[in-house]
């Protein structure tokens, strides 16, 4: 199945919003520290608003009743989960201190390379809940195997998120205030998904759940520009005093991508796994949540935080490293076996 116009340029319409959030913050620096000054419990309003409005259509689709059917996949999830929870948040964290602190030493001063390291750590222990859907359709990967191991990963998160974020985080040598990291996680997982569950529950009806998440679609899309529009609109001043940092960033973002990948994919040919479980079983921990990501840094470092800017970056990377993934995928589906063996 084709993905829409949105999520096809979601690069350029990204890439659109930092061009006009920079440019704003340039020109109106005073409305930049306004909307930076809107905090209740380090929370920012605005952006924890407009974080709401993408998180909670992606949680209507997570279906938990899908969990009975992991019992016919069980080495799949298996995968699944061990890339994910386990070995994704250890190479980002490795990756992310061999280039901001070694190879990139002399460009950038230690302060922000710890901040840049915590927006990729918190983007290594958050894996995809959504675009994993898309990924998952162009590689002809099983549909519902994509939804059951969504809810298993979301489920994870609810009590493994904040304890590994700050772990790694104090590995980083970042001090983590926990009250703030689990007030993060419960107003952007277990809220969000709590209410999405109590939607199903109520709606009863897969044609009014598909009806909904329609109408809601651009809601998200919304949400998602305005977000990036205004945290590049706050962080103007630092980025045109800096603009090599994007590139900086960047670079380790995409390694980690092409490895995690990588990682699945081999682990799941060694197990026999069919290409439409093997396909989206890479691509969910190759993609990221960074809505998650990006809420907690806000929550934790501020607004206008180099943590921020870091999940920020992550946004701007996703789309075409992903749909480079999905080609590699496709090319290479022979390579796995058409049913479990």
């Amino acid at each position: 199945m084709a993905m829409g116009i949105f999520e096809r340029f979601l690069s350029l319409w990204v890439a659109l919003a930092i061009a006009s959030g920079v440019a704003l913050g340039a020109l109106f620096p005073g409305a930049a520290q306004a909307i930076a000054s809107l905090e209740v419990a380090r929370i920012n309003l605005p952006i924890g608003l407009l974080i709401w409005g993408m998180i909670y259509p992606m949680m209507l689709a997570v279906d938990f009743g899908s969990l009975a059917g992991l019992r016919h996949q069980p080495r799949g999830l298996v995968i699944t989960v061990v890339v994910n929870w386990l070995i994704k948040p250890l190479t980002m964290t490795a990756i992310a201190w061999l280039f901001l602190r070694g190879l990139f030493a002399a460009w950038i001063p230690d302060e922000l390379a710890d901040q840049y390291i915590a927006g990729m750590i918190l983007l290594g222990v958050a894996p995809c809940t959504a675009m994993v859907f898309v990924w998952s359709r162009l590689s002809d990967g099983d549909p519902n195997y994509t939804l059951a191991q969504v809810a298993i990963n979301d489920l994870i998160m609810v009590f493994a998120f904040a304890p590994i974020a700050a772990l790694l985080l104090g590995v980083s040598k970042v001090l983590v205030p926990w009250n703030t990291l689990f007030t993060a996680v419960g107003l952007f997982v277990v809220i969000p998904l709590t209410a999405g569950w109590l939607t199903r529950v109520l709606l009863h009806s897969t044609r009014r759940m598909d009806r909904l998440e329609q109408r809601l679609k651009p809601l998200a899309i919304v949400s998602l520009i305005a977000t990036v529009l205004l945290l590049f609109m706050v962080q103007a001043s630092a980025i045109l005093a800096n603009p090599l940092a994007i590139v900086l960033i960047a670079i380790p973002l995409i390694l980690q991508t092409y490895l995690i990948f990588w990682i699945s994919a081999q682990w799941m040919r060694l197990w026999r796994q069919p290409h439409a479980i093997a396909a989206p079983g890479a691509m969910i921990g190759a993609s990221n949540f960074f809505e998650l990501a990006v809420a907690v840094a806000i929550s934790l470092f501020g607004l206008n935080s180099g943590a921020a800017l870091a999940t920020v970056v992550g946004v701007l990377v996703e789309v075409p490293v992903m749909l480079s993934l999905v080609a590699i995928a496709n090319r290479n589906a022979r390579l796995f076996p058409y049913r479990t063996v």
